[in-house]
Formats: structure tokens, C-alpha cells, sequence
């Protein structure tokens, strides 16, 4: 993981730039600018939705911790049917793939609106790093709660969208406004990190001591997640495209925050009270789908879907065949008009 990735037909001064540090924001929104039509001319189904009509803006807001966030909206042409407030995965940014799954279903009529966490992407804040996942939640609730009181959206209904970690922190933010939410689509959601990804008992009480003294270190042994997550083999070339993304070793509080963070939700299943779509491959290597059915079995809410995918594994939008992307979504879609159809 980290490894630097030389990319075929680029300048030298473009290269310089995608190899810089990208623990400083600087380097991380330098690079993004100067590759994001590369990114998206990209060979992949998901930047291949008609976007032409679609109104969209970035911004960039400092919050109440006085870190500067970055937003971007998607909107169709027409007033949209509901707002989906999206929540991005574990070392991720809502720039790449988000891009494309936000096209998507803004393509079918959904306002989208996404941010990039505190330490992620375009957002103010060292790569990689979590040093609360509780406060990370509670940026994300500060975020959409102000998106939400804004005039074109403070009228419809609202969904979150959360995939792996942000499957999480969607439910950790349903946890802390309860009755705030229309419903909660769920891909993969990291309600449990599979075992094989998880250090061992010894091992991870050696870290929790370190940890103490080296928060920000990247010292956490892991898989490869990308290799992990990704089933088809000519999307785990795309991943390289994915240039601002996190892909050195967990720093040492991020990973025991969001260890504590998973054994916190699984206790938490019985208290999930909102509308649910949850969608896991049966083969996921990264989070566990097992848990998925637990949540789907002990949530209280009256209103619940679950799908479970054969032979898909944790990248359900990004990194399966077109086929089953295209199966994904349409369940997605479906899903969501059902609960919009009234509004």
C-alpha cells in the first residue's frame, strides 16, 4: 500500500504532483485539480451516466472545529425527487467513484449532496487520520444539518447513503437524530470489520499501548484493501486513478477507532429505528456481511430491505462486473422511489 503509480502519457511536472506527500491538504486539492478530467475519462460504468443537464457545485466551508470542509452537490434539471446525503468509505474522497455513483443518482432525480471528512480527500485535516470517530460523526452531522435547512432542501425528504465506514457513520449519525431521517441506503456497511482484515488480540493490545505515544503513526498491519475490495480485474487498474485516496497503513488511532467504532454499532443493531436498504456481497473480505443480516434481523424499524449478493465482494458500485453494478443500483433506485413516490 502507498506505493507511488506511474501513469502512461502524463508530463513530468503532472507526475511530480501525484507523487507528493498527500498528508497536507495542499498537495492532495493540487493533484486532484490537475488530474480530475483524467480520472473521469477513465473506461468505467460509472462515469459513463449523461451528466450534461446536471447542476453542480463545489464549495469549501470552515466548521465550528475551524477546519476547512469540502462539499460538492449534484442536482437534475428538474426539482428533485428527494436529497441523498452521501457518506464516503475508509480512505476514500466523494471526488472519484462518489462522482460517479452521485451522477448516478442524480441522473435518475435525487439531489445528492456529499462531503469529505476531516482528513480525507479535499477536507483541512491530516490524511488518513481519526483521532475520534465520535467527533468525525459529529462534523457530519454539523455539515448536513446545515445543507438540510437550506431553502431548495429544507422541503423534501432526506436519505442517508453510507458505504463501508460510512455505512457506519450514517448509522452512528441516525444514533445521534434519530427522527431526522427519511431512511438509510447501506452498501457494505462496516458494522464489522472481517476477521482476516483485523490484527490479532496480542497484536492489537501491543498497539493500543503504542498508540498512546504515536497516534498519527502508520503502523497497522493489513491487507491490501484495494485488492480486497475490488472483484474485476480491469477495475483494480481504475483504483490507481483514485489518486488522493489513503492507501498507506492504517494510522494507529484511526484503526482503533474504527475497531471501537464496529464494536460500538454491533451493540447499537437493536436501537435502528429508520427505513433500511443494506446491500452486501456474500463474499465481502473487508466488512462482514454476516453482520449485515444481524442488523437486518435485530433493527427495530418496521421498514427494511436487505439484498445479499452472490460472488460480490465489498466494492459493490466500483468493482464488480457492469452487470452486477448495474443490479446494485437498480435496486438502489427502486428503493428509493418507493420511498419518494408520496413526497
Amino acid at each position: 500500500m502507498g506505493n507511488r503509480v506511474k501513469f502512461p502519457g502524463i508530463t513530468d511536472e503532472l507526475q511530480k504532483m501525484l507523487d507528493a506527500d498527500m498528508d497536507n491538504v495542499d498537495a492532495r486539492r493540487c493533484a486532484r485539480e490537475a488530474f480530475k478530467h483524467i480520472q473521469l475519462s477513465i473506461d468505467h460504468i460509472l462515469f459513463k451516466v449523461p451528466h450534461a443537464g446536471l447542476k453542480m457545485e463545489e464549495s469549501y466551508e470552515v466548521n465550528s472545529r475551524g477546519l476547512e470542509i469540502f462539499s460538492k452537490s449534484w442536482l437534475p434539471e428538474t426539482r428533485p425527487k428527494a436529497v441523498v446525503y452521501f457518506c464516503h468509505g475508509y480512505g476514500d474522497t466523494c471526488t472519484f467513484f462518489g462522482e460517479g455513483i452521485a451522477r448516478k443518482l442524480a441522473y435518475f432525480g435525487y439531489g445528492v449532496i456529499a462531503m469529505d471528512y476531516p482528513g480525507f480527500g479535499l477536507s483541512e485535516g491530516l490524511h488518513g487520520y481519526i483521532p475520534s470517530f465520535d467527533q468525525l460523526v459529529d462534523d457530519v452531522v454539523e455539515h448536513y444539518s446545515k445543507a438540510k435547512e437550506k431553502p431548495e432542501f429544507c422541503n423534501l425528504q432526506s436519505f442517508l447513503f453510507g458505504e463501508s465506514m460510512g455505512g457506519a457513520i450514517a448509522l452512528k449519525v441516525h444514533q445521534k437524530q434519530p427522527n431526522s431521517w427519511n431512511g438509510a441506503v447501506l452498501v457494505a456497511p462496516m458494522c464489522k470489520i472481517a476477521d482476516n482484515v483485523v490484527p490479532s488480540w496480542l497484536l492489537t493490545q501491543i498497539l493500543i499501548g503504542v498508540a498512546k505515544f504515536l497516534p498519527t503513526q502508520k503502523l497497522v498491519p493489513t491487507q491490501d484493501l484495494g485488492e480486497l475490495a475490488v472483484r474485476d480485474a480491469k477495475k483494480k487498474e481504475h483504483t490507481a486513478y483514485n489518486v488522493i485516496s489513503y492507501k498507506h497503513k492504517p494510522r494507529l488511532q484511526t484503526a482503533l477507532e474504527l475497531l471501537n467504532a464496529t464494536k460500538e454499532i454491533e451493540g447499537l443493531l437493536e436501537k435502528v429505528s429508520l427505513p433500511l436498504l443494506i446491500l452486501h456481497g456474500k463474499s465481502d473480505l473487508v466488512t462482514d456481511p454476516s453482520v449485515s443480516k444481524a442488523l437486518y434481523e435485530r433493527s427495530i424499524s418496521s421498514d427494511k430491505k436487505l439484498f445479499l449478493y452472490e460472488d460480490a465482494c465489498h466494492a459493490l458500485l466500483e468493482g464488480e462486473s457492469d452487470e452486477m453494478i448495474l443490479r446494485v443500483f437498480g435496486d438502489i433506485i427502486s428503493w428509493l422511489d418507493e420511498h419518494t413516490i408520496s413526497s
